[in-house]
């Protein structure tokens, strides 16, 4: 699977610290995320709707 290229970062001083605490929080916790949950966000942000229902069938019982 090809990765897409990330847009640079902002200059610090353009990103309040506040925001940038909360973004860091979020990428640490979604490090933990189990990769079948990663893959049906990806498949949905794809517009991979079907693939992303069939995926989400498939977690049910886990939960």
């Amino acid at each position: 699977m090809a990765r897409r290229a990330q847009p640079p970062p902002p200059s610090s001083s353009s990103v309040p610290p506040e925001l940038r605490r909360r973004l860091e929080r979020c990428l640490h916790s979604e490090c933990d995320i189990d990769p079948l949950i990663l893959r049906l966000r990806r498949l949905r942000r794809w517009g991979a709707r079907q693939a992303a229902r069939s995926l989400e069938q498939e977690l049910l019982p886990l939960f």
